[in-house]
């Protein structure tokens, strides 16, 4: 087990409409070296966020298998979770739950760059929960936020339903 310095890591980008934003996997760099034993990947999920001002986050979203948490270290937004809006500020800790009562999105309403670790359980399979768009996310093979191929992924219409039973069966 060796420490990972977030300065060796390489930002990824991700940028679509009001979302916007830059992040280094911390986890999966320290799994990368080892740090979990097994080369299979950590059990606990930790991201740096860069989120620059008028961004937000991914969008208003809550994971049915997994808990997330968010520690502010500079700049100010909001945070979105549940019915209501709640200031960060740097030194805020939020945990999020695996349900509804953990749907969140933060945004950055600042002027400065909002930076924050996000923390999460790297549960596999996970269903991912969109309410202001009706949809949900699919993942299995690797959880959210993990590294390694998927055997199922993908967005789908909450409510669109078929049959269990169809005449091919």
């Amino acid at each position: 087990m060796e420490p990972v310095n977030e300065a060796a890591i390489a930002w990824e980008e991700t940028a679509h409409g009001e979302t916007g934003f830059r992040r280094k996997k911390l986890a999966a760099a320290a799994a990368a070296q080892g740090a979990d034993g097994d080369g299979a990947g950590p059990d606990l999920g930790c991201s740096l966020y860069e989120l620059p001002p008028g961004k937000r986050s991914w969008p208003y979203h809550y994971h049915t298998g997994n808990a997330e948490a968010f520690y502010v270290l500079s700049g100010t937004g909001q945070l979105r979770a549940g019915e209501g809006e709640h200031p960060l500020e740097p030194g805020d800790y939020v945990a999020c739950p695996a349900g509804p009562d953990g749907a969140h999105r933060v945004v950055n309403d600042g002027d400065d760059e909002l930076r924050y670790l996000a923390f999460s359980t790297m549960r596999d399979p996970d269903v991912t929960v969109y309410p202001d768009s009706g949809k949900v996310g699919v993942f299995a093979g690797a959880p959210p936020g993990g590294e390694g191929e998927r055997d199922v992924s993908g967005y789908y219409e909450r409510d669109s339903d078929v049959p269990y039973w169809d005449d091919d069966c």
